[in-house]
């Protein structure tokens, strides 16, 4: 049975799942109801991008450990994107990565997941127009949901969102519920944290 966490709350991934090798990291939302504007018609869909930084250290090591929609591959071929989806319609996982575990090289202690709005600032959008936010850690193998977090707070002018991270101590990989919300204005901003 899934965990659910709440905010800041740590689970341990691979000491109670022995032998867990391989993880999905869903990552989903939906749009709020849409404002009609001043000029008639309804505002722009909100285009939420999935982003994986894999990090030495806790900082970026090279451009190339940010898996997002323009990279979908890691250099080590142990973090994949799934694709980018333009408007977060429908139920479930708006976007996935495949987490190799036991293959993602020692140098890597952490991958943070995060969303960001995609031209938020010139399309004058913020989370506080995004319901229903998720992130779900899945056992590849069996498909069992290991936990998940959803987001709750008020993430109202925040561009970008930190979900939550995987992260290795002592030989083990554990999950960290981050839901941390920035002003970010998309992948290039974002990762500037990192480095």
């Amino acid at each position: 049975m899934a965990v659910n966490l709440q905010k800041g709350q740590r689970i341990d991934l691979t000491k109670s799942n022995a032998g867990l090798k391989k993880v999905m990291v869903g990552l989903g939302w939906d749009e709020a109801p849409k404002k009609f504007s001043l000029f008639g018609g309804r505002t722009q869909d909100i285009d939420c991008d999935a982003v994986a930084i894999a990090l030495t250290d806790d900082k970026i090591a090279s451009k190339d450990d940010v898996v997002f929609y323009n990279n979908l591959t890691h250099r080590s071929h142990c973090i994949l994107h799934q694709g980018d989806n333009l408007t977060g319609a429908g139920d479930g996982d708006d976007e996935q990565v495949l987490v190799y575990l036991s293959d993602l090289p020692q140098q890597y202690n952490k991958i943070v997941f995060a969303v960001t709005i995609y031209e938020a600032y010139k399309r004058n959008q913020s989370f506080g127009m995004i319901k229903n936010a998720f992130i779900r850690i899945v056992n590849s193998d069996n498909n069992q949901e290991l936990c998940r977090f959803n987001l709750s707070d008020n993430y109202e002018g925040m561009t970008a969102m930190i979900f939550g991270e995987l992260y290795r101590n002592n030989g083990e990989w554990k999950f960290n519920a981050v839901g941390e919300g920035t002003k970010d204005d998309g992948v290039s901003q974002l990762i500037k944290r990192f480095i």
